[in-house]
C-alpha cells in the first residue's frame, strides 16, 4: 500500500539577504504566491518587492532552484522546514545599509523646549509634586540625611585608632579586632547633603574633623577600618587599590560606625598553645 505524505500549511525557513548579514527565522503559508511572499519580505530584508530575487537552499545549505515565477505558489516549490531563502537585491543598495544605525536621522530637543512641553513625563511630575519635584519630601529627606551623617559623624569622632573593638553587624556572629582607620567619604555623600546649611554636618578636610584620621573614596558616609584577630574579613586594609591600612588578606574591613563598640575585647585564647 503506499502512502502519500500532505504537506502542511505552513512552513518554516530561514531567510537571508544581500543587505544584511543575519538570518531570520519565519513561518509562512505555502498558498501565498511568489509576489505575495516577497510583499512579506519587503518590511524583514528592507529590498522592494520589485527589486527582488529569490532563491532556495535546502536544508544541507545547498542551492535548490530560483523562485522566479511570480504566480507560482510558494509551496509549488520543493520547500521544506529549515530550508533558506536567500534574497538578492537589485535596488543598488549596499551591505549593511540597514544595520548601521549611526545613519539614521535622531530626533533631538533642547532642555529648554522638553520644559515647555506638557504632553512629558517631566511636565506630568511637576504638576503632579512627585519625586524630586515635591518640595517638602524633598526638604524632609535632606534633614533626614542630615541627621544620619551628623550622627555618624559623632560615632565615629568617639572610636580612637588603636583601641580594642569588637565588630556586630547584621546576620554575623561578633568579631573582635582592632581599630586602625577611622575615615569618611563626604565627596560621594548625596547632592542633597552637601546643600545643608549646617556647616558642622561638613567638615572640610580630614584634620578638620576630631577623631577623622584620613579620606575614603569607595562608598559615602563615615567607615571605620578594622584589623580583625581572625581571617574573617574582606580584604587587607585597601579597597580598589587604595590601602588605608596594612593587615593580612581577609582580616581587614571597613564597617560603619555603629556597629563598632570600643572597649576592653582582649584577643580571644581558643588553646591553641596547648596543642
Amino acid at each position: 500500500m503506499e502512502v502519500t505524505g500532505v504537506s502542511a500549511p505552513t512552513v518554516t525557513v530561514f531567510i537571508s539577504s544581500s543587505l544584511n548579514t543575519f538570518r531570520s527565522e519565519k513561518r509562512y503559508s505555502r498558498s501565498l504566491t511568489i509576489a505575495e511572499f516577497k510583499c512579506k519580505l519587503e518590511l524583514l530584508v528592507g529590498s522592494p518587492a520589485s527589486c527582488m530575487e529569490l532563491e532556495l537552499y535546502g536544508v544541507d545549505d545547498k542551492f535548490y532552484s530560483k523562485l522566479d515565477q511570480e504566480d507560482a505558489l510558494l509551496g509549488s516549490y520543493p520547500v521544506d522546514d529549515g530550508c533558506r531563502i536567500h534574497v538578492i537585491d537589485h535596488s543598488g543598495a549596499r551591505l549593511g545599509e540597514y544595520e548601521d544605525v549611526s545613519r539614521v536621522e535622531k530626533y533631538t530637543i533642547s532642555q529648554e523646549a522638553y520644559d515647555q512641553r506638557q504632553d512629558t513625563v517631566r511636565s506630568f511630575l511637576k504638576r503632579s509634586k512627585l519625586g524630586r519635584y515635591n518640595e517638602e519630601e524633598r526638604a524632609q529627606q535632606e534633614a533626614e540625611a542630615a541627621q544620619r551623617l551628623a550622627e555618624e559623624k559623632a560615632q565615629a569622632s568617639s572610636i580612637p585608632v588603636g583601641s580594642r573593638c569588637e565588630v556586630r553587624a547584621a546576620g554575623q556572629s561578633p568579631r573582635r579586632g582592632t581599630v586602625m582607620y577611622v575615615g569618611w567619604d563626604f565627596a560621594m555623600w548625596p547632592r542633597l547633603v552637601s546643600n545643608s546649611s549646617r556647616s558642622s554636618d561638613r567638615p572640610a578636610s580630614a584634620s578638620q574633623s576630631a577623631g577623622i584620621t584620613g579620606l575614603t573614596d569607595f562608598k559615602p558616609g563615615y567607615w571605620i577600618g578594622v584589623r580583625y584577630d581572625e581571617p574573617l574579613g574582606k580584604n587587607d586594609g585597601s579597597v580598589n587599590g587604595k590601602r588605608y591600612f596594612e593587615c593580612q588578606a581577609k582580616y581587614g574591613a571597613f564597617v560603619k560606625p555603629a556597629v563598632v563598640t570600643v572597649g576592653d575585647f582582649p584577643e580571644e585564647d581558643y588553646g591553641l598553645d596547648e596543642i
